[in-house]
């Protein structure tokens, strides 16, 4: 199935759980009064007499001068701060790193060529580019280039940032080109000829929004995106979806399918039928997690009315593999539990709009989960984690069962199924672990022999290090399993400088993988790296992210804390010199462990975060994210929220840390106000903290190398100063 535009807030992961029972109404009012607390007499959701929720609205004008002045003054004030010596070394470091051309080129394989998109020193904004198969796999391919993104933005005049392509099978000539301002998710869509290498004159051209487009073919786009007054959700995703004919104004396309205000959005696809042509599938999201699927027919007595698929609202579907429809379940369904994975056959759906026979592809066990997929001519290939280790499997379905093989892949570490093609036995994988770099395998799926394509050189010295596995057991009695990355001999003396990373929620896994940047910036030089696997991630299957979600969102906080706890107790490391970063929904982590356990940390790096759990349905994407933390109006769940929400619960009569906080003006996505609000909180009491807000960049956080550089070598920096003390070294 061609990948449908779901956009979410960011990555998580998930164990077999205990799930938290739900809390009645009564139960949960009285938890909002005395469950979560710094103690049991100072009550929080505190603010200092006269401030309100109104206060600081006028950060909320992305763009407002009196914002953007206030975001300069904390800029510049920050910057004297933290662009010293270690910052300026570490910035050269990790600029060596991400410019060097020793980096994996991944690729897509369409038609013969593979497909790369680079960035380097001498190409900032990137090239899209090509390169045939056989020279792909040569020590010194020899690249063509497509489009050289610095050189259309300085035609044009404008900051473009490369948001990717989606192109027409089976020739993958006719693509549409999605160019993004400074790095917003918002996008412009061009058809580009790739032939010629240049954009289509009186092609296909969508102006800049939210959506997505699919290929039907050659002259029909499926739309959806903003098309005036009333057709956008109040999560600012489309609720319209229209049939686009080449040659017509966009004005006139076809409608196929409304949603309502209420619904998270609306968004355009294909599918292909049993004959591997392609269909028309619209995908309705009534919240994050709840989904109903289209199928619009364009024949018979019933052509251009909506079949509706009948499966359950917690369920997505996948890929087309030898005439099945692949259905993955986030809810038990027909006697399957959550998280199988399952089939059924297009052709009988297409012919009675009725799912009669279910094939099972695969069921987790309670330590396993679900990673990714991609199905070439031959093979079904999906990663498999068993207690968050990955490995690589092959299914095949004939005479009406399912079968699989595991592949002969590294282990103990991530799996990542990479570039697929349904038309070819070509696949790509990657894996890698904390100290062993990214390897790319070929796969031949026809004959099921691989090896090696491309591989990373080791960028810090990881024979010197070890990555253990280790288990905290959160209040409830959960086991809650991380892993800790350091260097070998290590003193359990409590006076390692320790970073703790963790996000929490969307059913988002966090697995072991490579990272230069953590190499080289902080092991090398001394410090230990912990990622927590706590609930509200995917690392388990659904159920444990569900244990999280809403009004039992405090275990997940709840885990992270045990993890420090654990960490402290074992003597690896002690509140002196932990500390802890996470971005997004990690922020929001970030941002309840500095009011709920400022004891325990003397860093936290706050990154693209959500603070104001009041006020964020009302902020760009934040009413598509009900479905996780809840409706602020509701009295229960809004009285839980507040009784979280870090923006209503810093304090002035506690000692916080130093706070690291920093955002994106361009976030399209997650709203900079949040930052920005916590930030004026904080000097409203008198509280130090560190800010940086990157004019360009989005959600990402970065548009170019340059920038990217810039932004960890202010994070690492900060984690030395505050947790590298002199008595460590």
């Amino acid at each position: 199935m061609k990948k449908f535009l779901l956009m979410g807030l960011c990555v998580a992961a998930l164990t077999a759980c205990q799930a938290s029972e739900t809390l009645d109404d009564k139960a949960i009012m009285t938890s909002v009064k005395t469950a979560y607390q710094l103690n049991k007499d100072t009550p929080m959701a505190y603010t200092t007499a006269g401030q309100t929720d109104a206060d600081h609205i006028w950060l909320e004008e992305v763009l407002g001068e009196t914002a953007l002045a206030k975001v300069n003054d904390w800029n510049t004030a920050s910057a004297a701060k933290m662009q010293g010596d270690v910052y300026k070394d570490m910035k050269a470091e990790l600029l060596e790193i991400y410019n060097s051309p020793e980096k994996i080129a991944y690729i897509s394989y369409r038609a013969g060529l593979a497909h790369n998109f680079w960035q380097d020193k001498n190409h900032v904004k990137g090239i899209w580019r090509t390169t045939t198969l056989e020279s792909y796999a040569s020590e010194n391919p020899v690249w063509e280039t497509v489009l050289d993104m610095d050189a259309l933005a300085k035609a044009e005049g404008k900051n473009w940032v490369y948001k990717g392509n989606s192109c027409l099978a089976p020739d993958y000539n006719h693509c549409m080109v999605s160019l993004s301002i400074g790095g917003k998710d918002a996008v412009e869509r061009r058809e580009f000829d790739v032939a010629s290498k240049s954009f289509v004159k009186d092609g296909f051209v969508l102006a800049e929004s939210k959506g997505g487009a699919a290929w039907l073919d050659k002259n029909h786009l499926v739309v959806g995106v903003d098309f005036g007054e009333g057709t956008m959700s109040s999560s600012g995703y489309p609720l319209v979806v229209k049939l686009w004919t080449r040659g017509t104004p966009l004005s006139e396309a076809r409608e196929l399918l409304r949603g309502e205000k209420t619904d998270m959005g609306v968004w355009a696809g294909t599918i292909e039928n049993a004959d591997g042509v392609d269909e028309i599938m619209i995908v309705k999201s009534k919240t994050f997690y709840t989904t109903e699927y289209f199928w619009i027919p364009q024949t018979g007595e019933n052509a251009f009315k909506p079949v509706q698929v009948p499966m359950p609202e917690k369920a997505s579907l996948g890929e087309h593999f030898k005439g099945q429809q692949l259905m993955t379940l986030q809810e038990d369904w027909r006697g399957y539990k959550a998280g199988a994975l399952l089939s059924f056959a297009i052709a009988d759906f297409m012919s009675d709009g009725k799912i009669d026979t279910l094939h099972e592809v695969f069921t987790p066990s309670e330590s396993q989960s679900l990673g990714g997929s991609g199905v070439t001519k031959s093979a079904l290939l999906m990663s498999i984690y068993e207690d968050v280790s990955g490995a690589a499997y092959a299914f095949d379905f004939k005479d009406g069962k399912w079968s699989k093989t595991k592949l002969d892949f590294p282990e103990n570490g991530n799996v990542s199924i990479g570039s697929t093609n349904s038309k070819e036995d070509v696949a790509f994988i990657n894996t890698e672990s904390f100290l062993s770099p990214d390897t790319l395998w070929s796969l031949d799926t026809s004959t099921m022999t691989s090896k090696v394509a491309k591989s990373l050189p080791s960028w810090f010295d990881a024979t010197s290090m070890v990555a253990e596995q280790l288990h905290a057991v959160s209040t409830d009695g959960t086991k809650i399993p991380y892993y800790i990355v350091h260097k070998k001999g290590m003193k359990h003396d409590g006076k390692n400088p320790t970073l703790l990373y963790g996000y929490g929620g969307f059913e988002i896994s966090i697995n072991p993988s490579y990272s230069a940047t953590i190499g080289r910036a902080w092991l090398e030089r001394g410090g230990v790296y912990v990622s927590a696997n706590i609930r509200g991630g995917g690392e388990y299957g659904p159920k444990w992210h569900q244990a999280g979600l809403k009004t039992k969102r405090q275990i997940v906080y709840d885990d992270f804390i045990a993890v420090a706890e654990d960490l402290i107790d074992r003597k690896v490391t002690s509140p002196k010199h932990l500390g802890a970063h996470g971005r997004s929904n990690g922020g929001l982590l970030m941002g309840v462990m500095f009011t709920q356990r400022p004891d325990l940390f003397n860093a936290i790096v706050c990154g693209v975060p959500l603070l104001d759990m009041m006020r964020f349905h009302k902020l760009l994407a934040g009413a598509s994210w009900m479905g996780e933390y809840g409706n602020p109006d509701d009295a229960v769940e809004g009285a839980y929220l507040r009784s979280l929400s870090p923006y209503h619960n810093v304090r002035p009569d506690v000692k916080y840390p130093e706070m690291y906080i920093y955002t994106s003006t361009k976030d399209d996505r997650v709203h900079p106000a949040h930052a920005r609000k916590i930030a004026q909180r904080l000097e409203d009491m008198g509280h130090d903290f560190l800010y940086y807000e990157n004019i360009d960049g989005g959600h990402a956080g970065a548009a170019n190398l340059e920038e990217t550089a810039h932004s960890y070598a202010l994070i690492y920096s900060y984690l030395e100063d505050k947790l590298m003390s002199k008595d460590k070294h």
